[in-house]
């Protein structure tokens, strides 16, 4: 059987990137395959994500008696790292190929984001080192970067080393088809496209009906709206991950199968994270969405395309449609086009695993 390798963030202290490695992995099994992810190591990634994991709020410095709880959360992640199934360690900045592959997946995630704090601009996400007889893309994202902005030639070469180049937003879709001149697919995110392999992870982890809040700076006129609504229901805001003062409970020590457990057992989601807006979808769950700068063109897209707009919410929105928003379970369109993009996606990964 050929030897395939997934190459992504698979080591991010974040519920989104846990899921969508471990869904893709899990996902090519179920297709037949036999994955390894990549195992790439960086003391300066490390130290960022350690950073970021124990101070999430910064410039805003997160209090003594928070710290830890997000080191217990680190520890749960680090555990559930243990379930990948490892290639032999390689440094990430260095180019030295990892161990030989017929091909390697490169995505789901931000892998082409030049915004990212740290993995901004890394060659081997290009393709770069690795050795492998192809080499294409999955769900792949250029994230905050705007198409308006183009890809420079360097980059550009490097991903027409690439058999086959699929993305999860259009945005992205953009950017490669001005660049290479090239069709990308679009595909869905591996935790929409493999909802079964999160379906065992789905237990109720709080036996009390709650509204769940997952992200963080979210705006005062988002949280306002918010908890106007979760009163007229005499509903508790429970917010994981991160600390929301504005949220009645917090579980900031809750580790990526808490996550699942959690989003799957609440009433509605209030969310400024594309995980969050995509775990909500996966479980019928209704959800406000808020847009961030960093986040806007992977939620908006994700919105768009699955039909699924109008719970993306702003300041113009009126207070009256908050009911429908949060009260009203998603349109049944959007299974519909769920179902639709997940037999479009495991079509591209049927043809590149052929």
């Amino acid at each position: 059987m050929a030897k395939l390798g997934v190459l992504t963030f698979h080591r991010c202290i974040n519920y989104g990137s846990f899921w969508q490695a471990r869904c893709l992995v899990l996902g090519l099994r179920s297709l037949g395959a036999k994955p390894v992810v990549l195992d790439h190591r960086s003391d300066r990634v490390s130290r960022a994500e350690w950073r970021c994991a124990l101070q999430p709020l910064l410039p805003a410095r997160t209090a003594r008696s928070d710290i830890s709880l997000y080191a217990s959360k680190i520890r749960k992640f680090q555990n559930a790292f243990a379930s990948f199934p490892l290639s032999a360690a390689f440094a990430l900045d260095e180019p030295l190929a990892p161990e030989d592959c017929d091909l390697v997946v490169v995505g789901s995630d931000e892998v082409w984001n030049f915004r990212h704090p740290w993995y901004g601009g890394v060659p081997l996400f290009y393709g770069e080192g690795l050795s492998a007889k192809r080499i294409v893309s999955y769900a792949a994202t250029f994230g905050s970067h705007p198409a308006a902005n183009g890809l420079e030639s360097y980059w550009a070469d490097k991903l027409r080393q690439f058999h086959a180049i699929s993305v999860r937003d259009e945005n992205s879709r953009t950017i490669i088809e001005r660049a290479l001149g090239r069709e990308a697919a679009l595909v869905l995110d591996p935790c929409l496209q493999f909802p079964e392999t999160i379906a065992p992870c789905r237990n109720l982890v709080i036996p009390r009906p709650y509204v769940a809040v997952y992200g963080h700076s979210f705006p005062s006129w988002f949280q306002q709206e918010v908890r106007r609504w979760t009163a007229s229901r005499s509903l508790p805001l429970i917010s994981i991950g991160y600390r929301n003062d504005w949220a009645d409970e917090q579980w900031l020590d809750g580790g990526p199968y808490d996550f699942a457990g959690f989003i799957a057992g609440a009433e509605a989601v209030a969310t400024n994270f594309f995980h969050g807006c995509v775990f909500a979808l996966l479980n019928g769950k209704p959800f406000a969405c808020v847009l961030s700068d960093y986040r806007s063109n992977k939620v908006r897209d994700l919105t768009r395309m699955v039909g699924a707009q109008r719970h993306v919410v702003s300041q113009k929105t009126p207070p009256a449609d908050y009911e429908s928003i949060l009260g009203v379970a998603p349109s049944p369109a959007i299974e519909n086009r769920l179902e639709q993009l997940r037999l479009q996606s495991r079509s591209y990964l049927t043809n590149v695993l052929d």
